[in-house]
């Protein structure tokens, strides 16, 4: 019995998230509705609180699902070369951050900077990112004056800065490639190169 009730819990949530994710093609990820949700997924509202927290909760795991398929797709090839082959590899994981200013805050909120008490798939994905990263890092045409962990830190923050940017009403008048490639190629081009 009890694995008859396992089974349709997982079934429930699994629903659940389906349906998000086809609610978020249609409309982005703010518009989202958890009665929307619930009501495609043919269950009460108190279900879906047995399974998520609240919205958060749920983009978390979507948000963190998508930038998890990025970055195996990053994974899967060739280390960039330099600095500009690295900009361009980063820009679908940038792209997908900055498409909504609701997604750059449930990341920043989600990504382990927040100090939540759980470690959930946002902030995992960081893990994840610095670890390619830095092997990229390790094998490309970058400086090796500075450890390669300081090095890959410095990506992040200065990732971070670039999204805070195209938020900021004063300074929209970049692309995220145009912003970003100035700090990277200042960050991470070999002294004298």
């Amino acid at each position: 019995m009890k694995r008859a009730v396992q089974q349709r819990t997982l079934e429930t949530r699994a629903r659940l998230t389906s349906v998000a994710h086809e609610l978020v093609a249609q409309k982005g990820f703010e518009a989202l509705r958890i009665e929307e949700v619930v009501l495609g997924a043919g269950v009460a509202k108190g279900t879906f609180f047995a399974h998520f927290k609240d919205k958060d909760e749920l983009m978390d795991l979507l948000i963190g699902e998508r930038i998890s398929a990025l970055l195996e797709q990053m994974a899967a090839r060739p280390a960039p070369r330099d600095v500009d082959h690295l900009v361009r590899r980063l820009l679908p994981v940038v792209d997908l951050m900055a498409s909504e200013r609701y997604v750059f805050d449930v990341i920043l909120r989600r990504s382990g900077a927040a100090a939540l008490e759980e470690i959930g798939p946002i902030a995992l994905t960081f893990g994840r990112l610095e670890e390619i990263v830095g092997q990229w890092l390790e094998q490309g045409a970058f400086r090796k004056d500075v450890p390669n962990d300081i090095l890959v830190e410095g990506v992040e923050a200065f990732l971070v800065q670039t999204l805070a940017l195209n938020f900021c009403a004063l300074h929209r008048d970049k692309r995220m490639k145009d912003r970003l490639l100035p700090y990277l190629r200042a960050w991470l081009s070999p002294p004298g190169g």
